[in-house]
């Protein structure tokens, strides 16, 4: 699975927020984002996940669904 750092989730997440979507802190990360969803209208859903790579530094992975997940649905 693809990783990402944290300055490109970053700047995901402020493409997505500037086109009209929220996101939603699922778990608090340690050194990035831990578990985020993001969600829109009209937008693809992306679940965020941390990953622990050191105990100094951390990655990230990402989903993108057209429908948000039922696991998730009830938490937003």
């Amino acid at each position: 699975m693809k990783t990402y750092t944290l300055s490109a989730i970053e700047n995901l997440i402020e493409k997505y927020i500037n086109k009209g979507g929220e996101i939603i802190t699922l778990s608090e990360g340690v050194l990035g984002y831990g578990k985020t969803l993001l969600k829109g209208e009209g937008l693809k859903t992306i679940v965020i996940i941390e990953k622990y790579v050191s105990d100094w530094s951390s990655t990230h992975t990402l989903r993108m669904y057209n429908k948000t997940p039922k696991k998730y649905l009830e938490i937003s």
